[in-house]
């Protein structure tokens, strides 16, 4: 006889579980804080899909960067169930006829996840995205070693770009911004999803940096500017910058890069560290192939990121707003 206690393996995690997983991994970072997904439970299964309404046709034609955000958020749930008892049994593009149909999750009891497993369900909530200059990331050696050993599940490569790039890779992250100065369609987009507060999306003003604040941070997007301030004035950027590389190109390798991009912020956050994605230098394919030649495997590289320690005097950055559950769940009777 099952106890009270017993997940029930004939139906999954009840639908109260699927709203304080689902609520929490809604903290999972996405291009612009689009947060491009939607959900379905039916009792038994969950089901992952992409939501049209929030592509950025200037941005990401393909939707490359939405189906990362959407990976991101896939291992955001799956970490946060596994922490309440439950193993996810995933199948990624279900359906070859329907692209926006990314996975669909299948529920067992997991009394026993690996060690760590519940310490990173803890971080989603603590996770940040630091845009200002930080300095070296603490422990960087021995932690290298378990970011690989998360992003290689994934079928992801982790390769770090070493000092003796770091200026192409800052040129590299000029000619993305230049390149995109005058499109018209892709500065309005920007402004459309930066800079506002009181919304649920979208990067808030908090959450953005001023001229000052950037002019010392040599590889990262260029967003509206925050109000004139001279935050960590005395650092000029020194986090280390790792690239997540896939094999290939295509929702499934999208897909696996976004759970990889989530398993290595949650890991890095677990150690106290700060980071940054930096996605506008992976947007545009000419970006890839020249970051690719940076790198010492010939992996596609798909996401940039910045690793880093925040200065130990200062108040936690403030969460970033993200959209009511409702407007991304549906839950149907089995």
């Amino acid at each position: 006889m099952t106890s009270p206690n017993t997940p029930d393996i004939r139906t999954g995690p009840d639908n109260d579980t699927v709203l304080t997983v689902l609520r929490l991994a809604q903290r999972a970072p996405s291009v612009h804080n689009t947060q491009p997904w939607h959900w379905t439970f039916d009792g038994i299964r969950l089901h992952l899909h992409t939501d049209p309404d929030r592509m950025l046709p200037a941005t990401d034609p393909h939707g490359r960067q939405q189906v990362i955000s959407c990976g991101a958020v896939l291992h955001h749930a799956r970490t946060a169930f596994a922490a309440h008892g439950w193993h996810t049994d995933t199948t990624r593009m279900p359906d070859p006829h329907r692209p926006n149909y990314l996975a669909a999750i299948e529920f067992r009891p997991w009394p026993n996840p690996p060690a760590g497993v519940a310490t990173r369900a803890e971080m989603i909530a603590r996770r940040r995205t630091d845009r200002l200059p930080l300095l070296p990331p603490q422990g960087w050696n021995g932690l290298l070693h378990s970011l690989r050993k998360l992003a290689s599940p994934h079928e992801t490569t982790l390769d770090v770009l070493d000092k003796s790039t770091r200026a192409r890779l800052a040129g590299l992250s000029a000619q993305a911004a230049a390149a995109r100065k005058h499109d018209d369609m892709y500065q309005m987009e920007l402004h459309w999803w930066a800079g506002h507060s009181g919304v649920p999306e979208g990067v808030p003003r908090s959450a953005l940096v001023s001229d000052a604040e950037f002019a010392r941070v040599d590889v990262g997007r260029v967003f509206p500017s925050a109000p004139h301030s001279v935050r960590r004035a005395e650092l000029t950027d020194q986090a280390e910058v790792v690239a997540l590389g896939s094999t290939g190109e295509s929702v499934p390798h999208w897909l696996h890069t976004g759970e990889a991009l989530s398993a290595i912020l949650l890991e890095c956050t677990t150690a106290g560290l700060a980071t940054c994605a930096v996605t506008h230098v992976t947007e545009l394919a000419a970006g890839r192939r020249a970051i690719a030649d940076l790198l010492p495997h010939h992996a596609v590289p798909q996401a940039v990121i910045r690793i880093g320690t925040a200065p130990s005097d200062e108040p936690e950055l403030p969460p970033t707003p993200r959209r009511p559950l409702a407007d991304v769940l549906t839950i149907r009777r089995p």
